[in-house]
């Protein structure tokens, strides 16, 4: 009979003999030349062409069929398995004993006709065993070809791999390959083991030729609700030294209304993590851990940080020191209660604690703020606030008066109100295609004026006041809460912006003035006799181009002060990035007036073929015309396995780090959308 449908016949032969432990939907059809089944002893055969498809697409075709005894032995000659989209494996012959599967002179491969090119990689072996059980693939004499078979790479008389059933196996991953300057050629030998399904480690040795290996641990849990990452490595080197470094972050969530994190980041020494690779060109690690609470309107954190200092110390700079212990913060707003009108309370603990002076504060704030839109589209918004501070200082180093008292012990407390009233004229235009806006601004702030105790802790905030089209028409135009205004000011500018389908256009440009006059500033700030630089952006936007500036203008001599340029080309892996800052001025009390800040990004990636890309970036530093770090690479995504090869030359100098040039190859296979 040429086409014969035995439904649990198809189920008992798929599931037992040929599916190598691929979970089976209900069975579908058998259809062969000839089948003949014996009914008194359970034997079953056939001949001919004979092809078998179940309910999720799986198939096998065969020549020749024996099965006996409720499939528990099983042979057959000729055999093709589609056992996935795009895992098949060809053999002369496949017979079953038990819970083995063994396939003679096979063929596989996890890329069957993903590639108009014909297959990516094909496994020949003389003897493919599928242990069913173990659900575990072992290939004998093996010989790994890529190009539809036609270039040899590799031969091997043992491979062992999961069969395409399982999502998490322990064992061996593909290994990665790495050359420094300094440490010779690096070769990375990854094994991961599977705990649970939300629960495994990967752990990988790291052989250096030009130094002692190195050992990395990332360890995973996932829980309900809550994830547990952790990261390291160790290695003891030749001059004798114990080098590690640890990162750790942890998140459980306490309920719809609370979450809290612990985070760890921790290394041996300043320069071990940029000379191993681990290095993200952070210039501190940060430890600690955090508390959340959230409302409707209200917000409440308490953090604890503790950081560890990788920065060189340098005569122009002074490197910030001390720990945050503890930090907290909360936040509330009313509804409003009146014509929009509501209120806004304000709280922060913080405690500093340095090496030899440690300071405590409490600050607390109450805002009320009154949005209202007047006739012909005036907005008009008033707000006063009370704010009130208490500090605890020891021998700390603070800002009194016009002088530094670099070591105070005591309490102060001060009283800060404030208020202000903003305005703004939003203009609406709508000609042809295009839309127009343009918006005129202007802020009046009122803010008590401290003669000779403004307080400010050095180690506590950052000492910046740059005024920028970003700290226009703020409260406070200073980094941090310990600096304050100490008087009273107008902003004022105007907004310009047009939309033409994907056009975008924006110009913004505007300007402050300080009723109060310091006739001497403890840094530079772009203030001239009340009067500060002009500052503004300038932004552009069409699909795949983007184009921004912000710059500062000296508003007597009309030169640039300060301008921060981006430019973006491009889609997906074809791209052209272009970034660059130069800033005339120094950046802190710290900073040496006598040099620019003067840098160049750029980045760029070409798409060469649907498969094939490359990328690569540069940070030259134009003020000392010097390349700080360079770095490209090639890249190669095939839907059936990957390769890239990468290369970064880092300039940087610290300690006994000096420069470091590093070549790194990657190359692994995937099956089925999993990575091996």
């Amino acid at each position: 009979m040429k086409y014969v449908k035995l439904s649990w016949l198809m189920c008992m032969i798929t599931t037992n003999a040929f599916c190598l432990g691929v979970n089976i939907d209900e069975a579908k059809t058998i259809t062969s030349d000839k089948i003949y089944y014996n009914v008194k002893s359970e034997e079953m055969k056939a001949s001919g062409n004979t092809e078998m498809v179940n309910a999720s697409g799986q198939r096998v075709k065969l020549n020749e069929l024996s099965l006996s005894n409720k499939a528990a032995n099983v042979s057959a000659s000729d055999i093709e398995l589609w056992l996935g989209s795009h895992v098949y494996i060809k053999a002369d012959k496949i017979t079953r004993d038990g819970d083995e599967t063994i396939a003679k002179y096979a063929n596989f491969t996890a890329c069957e006709g993903c590639d108009a090119y014909g297959t990516a990689w094909n496994i020949h072996a003389r003897t493919i065993i599928h242990d069913n059980q173990e659900k575990m693939l072992y290939f004998h004499n093996a010989s790994f070809w890529v190009a539809d078979d036609n270039i040899p790479i590799f031969w091997l008389p043992y491979y062992e791999m999961p069969d395409p059933s399982v999502k998490y196996k322990t064992g061996f991953l593909s290994p990665s390959f790495g050359s420094t300057n300094g440490m010779g050629t690096q070769i990375n030998i990854p094994f991961y083991i599977n705990i649970s399904d939300r629960h495994d480690l990967t752990t990988t040795l790291s052989y250096l030729t030009k130094e002692n290996p190195l050992f990395q641990a990332e360890h995973r849990l996932n829980l309900k609700r809550s994830e547990f990452r952790t990261k390291g490595s160790f290695t003891h080197n030749k001059a004798g030294k114990n080098r590690w470094h640890l990162y750790n972050n942890d998140v459980i969530e306490l309920g719809e209304n609370a979450r809290s994190t612990i985070y760890i980041a921790r290394t041996s020494d300043k320069t071990y993590l940029q000379k191993y690779g681990f290095y993200d060109y952070q210039p501190y690690l940060d430890s600690g851990a955090k508390l959340e609470l959230f409302g409707q309107t209200s917000y409440a954190v308490a953090d604890a940080h503790i950081f560890q200092e990788l920065r060189a110390p340098s005569k122009n700079q002074q490197i910030a020191s001390g720990n945050i212990l503890p930090n907290i913060r909360g936040t509330y707003q009313t509804d409003p209660f009146w014509h929009e009108t509501f209120l806004s309370f304000s709280g922060d603990v913080l405690a500093i604690s340095g090496d030899s002076a440690d300071s405590q504060r409490m600050i607390g704030e109450a805002r009320i703020i009154s949005p209202w839109t007047l006739w012909w589209g005036n907005r008009l918004t008033l707000s006063a606030a009370s704010r009130y501070d208490v500090y605890n200082f020891r021998k700390t180093a603070i800002y009194e008066g016009n002088g530094i008292n670099g070591s105070y012990t005591g309490v102060k407390s001060r009283f800060l109100p404030s208020g202000y009233v903003e305005w703004g004229l939003p203009l609406y235009s709508a000609e042809s295609d295009w839309t127009y806006i343009i918006e005129p601004k202007a802020r009046l702030t009122i803010m008590k004026h401290n003669d000779k105790d403004s307080i400010f802790a050095v180690d506590n905030d950052s000492a910046g006041r740059f005024l920028s089209d970003t700290t226009l028409f703020s409260t406070n135009r200073y980094a941090g809460y310990d600096v304050w205004e100490n008087g009273n000011f107008v902003d004022y500018g105007a907004r310009w912006a047009a939309f033409k389908g994907q056009h975008n256009i924006e110009v913004f440009l505007g300007q402050t003035y300080d009723f109060k006059t310091d006739k001497e500033d403890f840094y530079e700030n772009g203030f001239r006799n009340g009067f500060s630089d002009y500052v503004g952006r300038v932004a552009y936007s069409r699909n795949y181009f983007q184009i921004s500036s912000r710059f500062r203008v000296d508003r007597k001599k009309k030169n640039l002060n300060h301008m921060e340029n981006s430019i973006y080309l491009g889609e997906g892996k074809t791209y052209l990035t272009f970034g660059h800052i130069w800033d005339t001025q120094p950046i802190d009390i710290y900073s040496d007036s006598s040099k620019d800040t003067h840098e160049l990004v750029t980045g760029a990636g070409l798409k060469l073929t649907k498969r094939i890309n490359i990328k690569g970036s540069i940070i030259y530093n134009m003020y000392e015309h010097l390349v700080q770090r360079h770095s490209g690479g090639i890249f190669y995504e095939h839907p059936c396995y990957y390769l890239s090869l990468e290369y970064q030359r880092d300039n940087a100098i610290l300690e006994d780090y000096v420069g470091n040039t590093t070549f790194q190859f990657k190359f692994g296979m995937s099956i089925d959308g999993k990575h091996y």
